[in-house]
């Protein structure tokens, strides 16, 4: 049975952040095949919960890589999935502690 997905209003945020930034510097090709990669992700994701990396066993937050300078950081929540935040993995490290 697949999980219905939500984003937390800071994924939405840094979604619409990267998308931006993808269009000004990539242009508009770039910037739909990421899109396109996060919702292929998202369908998977939706029948196949766990195949992110535990990041914070308490928490129950995990991370996918999406593409090598992007993760998605998400948590399981019994019939759904909170999409908590996505990740640019050229940042400070540091910042990646406040989400986990």
């Amino acid at each position: 049975m697949a999980l219905i997905i939500k984003l937390s209003k800071r994924a939405d945020i840094k979604f619409d952040k990267i998308l931006d930034y993808l269009l000004l510097e990539y242009g508009e090709e770039s910037t739909k095949i990421f899109v396109k990669k996060v919702y292929n992700f998202l369908e998977v994701l939706s029948e196949f919960p766990e195949i992110g990396t535990i990041e914070n066993r308490e928490k129950g937050i995990r991370s996918f890589t999406i593409i090598e300078q992007i993760n998605v950081f998400y948590r399981i929540e019994n019939e759904k999935i909170i999409i908590l935040t996505f990740f640019d993995n050229r940042q400070n490290p540091k910042k990646k502690s406040k989400i986990i």
